[in-house]
């Protein structure tokens, strides 16, 4: 479960490592208007925020690096890649959906 103490550091890695996350994902697929970028950047900072410790953790475990990383790299990197990960998840499911769905009209 996720650690929502009233740590400052770690809300802040918390923050910087969804805001990296976030960036990333709009670089790599440039947004079409303003409003998909800010509906993008705002999606992957939440999730980054939300799944970071969970999923930091995990990546620690996979890769066999839990005692070799302190809780701040843990949660930096947990939350860059969720942050990162949200968006391509939500368009993968949106081109799914755009494509079934205009099917059924």
């Amino acid at each position: 479960m996720a650690d929502f103490s009233n740590d400052t550091s770690l809300w802040a890695t918390r923050a910087l490592g969804a805001s990296a996350g976030a960036a990333v994902s709009l670089i790599y697929l440039l947004p079409k208007s303003r409003r998909e970028a800010a509906s993008r950047f705002f999606t992957g900072l939440t999730c980054g925020i939300v799944f970071g410790g969970p999923t930091g953790i995990w990546i620690a475990e996979r890769m066999d690096l839990v005692g070799q990383l302190s809780a701040v790299e843990v949660m930096l990197s947990g939350s860059a890649a969720s942050s990162l990960c949200a968006w391509w998840g939500l368009g993968i499911l949106q081109r799914i959906a755009g494509r079934y769905g205009a099917r059924n009209r």
